[in-house]
């Protein structure tokens, strides 16, 4: 009795009743944690902090440029004026032939890599999942992802001939292999404690890989989604400049290598800026606002 006495007497001491006070400031400090920013950004504060720095950056390059041409660091045809490139761009306006090299590139680009999807998407998974052909095919999807594009293309030629489809199993072999990476990588980062989750509740093969796997991946997958672009980008560039042939029309690669058959640097320099344009543009409409969602899902962004 009197040990039970002392025990009493000690969790008295030592279990006080809390402040409901405090208990309620913690909670709602929990609260506010958790909450999601929701006020929306003022137009000016968005502008000035993702508009302003890269006009800015491009404003210098341009400042930077236009005093290497007054100091005739090289000869006009080597170093081309952004007055003579802006000239370039106008004529080929006027021509209206500027948006037809574009679209010419970008078609084949974006049909080609929805192309590389759908193989590099089924192929990852059956790499990441199944351990015979992880360790199969695994090297050898690794070393095609670091192998040169460019070496594809003259087999490519050899096999298909000069015409769209050429095209396309360059763009294939180039963004394949990096589109399966990437999901492997994701898949490999999947806490195990979901895969068992997932597996207690009945979802197994198409459904575990549905519901379970490819949800939990996303991060991985959409980095390898955004790495297997730059590949396809790349991949038809270097293909557009090797084989030429009218059959093929004249996208960026070809109007790239058609102002060094000319020697013309203008035309060069417009070829290397509406490539650069168009790989830009598509990360930022695509890419970009995929992956915020992603991150933004999972809490790992709350505002950018």
């Amino acid at each position: 009795m009197a040990s039970t006495e002392k025990a009493a007497g000690v969790t008295g001491k030592t279990a006080a009743p809390q402040d409901p006070d405090d208990l309620a400031g913690l909670e709602a400090g929990l609260d506010a944690l958790d909450a999601t920013q929701t006020v929306r950004t003022p137009l000016g504060q968005t502008l000035l902090r993702k508009v302003l720095p890269p006009v800015t950056a491009v404003a210098l390059v341009l400042v930077v440029w236009q005093i290497l041409v007054w100091a005739e660091v090289a000869p006009p045809y080597k170093l081309a004026s952004p007055s003579d490139v802006w000239g370039e761009v106008r004529a080929a306006w006027l021509q209206g032939t500027l948006l037809e090299y574009i679209w010419t590139s970008v078609s084949r680009g974006l049909l080609g890599f929805l192309f590389a999807l759908a193989i590099g998407t089924p192929l990852g998974l059956l790499v990441a999942r199944v351990s015979f052909v992880r360790a199969a095919i695994g090297p050898i999807l690794s070393g095609l992802q670091s192998l040169p594009s460019v070496a594809w293309v003259p087999p490519a030629v050899i096999w298909l001939g000069l015409n769209d489809s050429m095209m396309f199993a360059v763009i294939l072999l180039g963004a394949v292999p990096s589109i399966a990476n990437g999901l492997v990588a994701g898949i490999d980062q999947i806490p195990p404690l979901f895969l068992r989750a997932g597996r207690t509740l009945g979802a197994t093969g198409l459904s575990g890989a549905r519901y379970i796997v490819m949800p939990a991946a996303l991060p991985g997958y959409v980095a390898g989604l955004k790495q297997g672009w730059a590949f396809s980008w790349r991949s038809l560039m270097a293909a557009e400049i090797i084989a030429s042939s009218p059959d093929l029309g004249v996208g960026l690669g070809q109007l790239l290598e058609n102002g060094r058959n000319n020697s013309s640097m203008p035309q060069v320099f417009l070829a290397i800026l509406l490539i650069l344009c168009v790989g830009i543009a598509i990360d930022l409409l695509i890419f970009s606002p995929l992956e915020r969602r992603v991150l933004r899902g999972r809490g790992l962004l709350v505002s950018r």
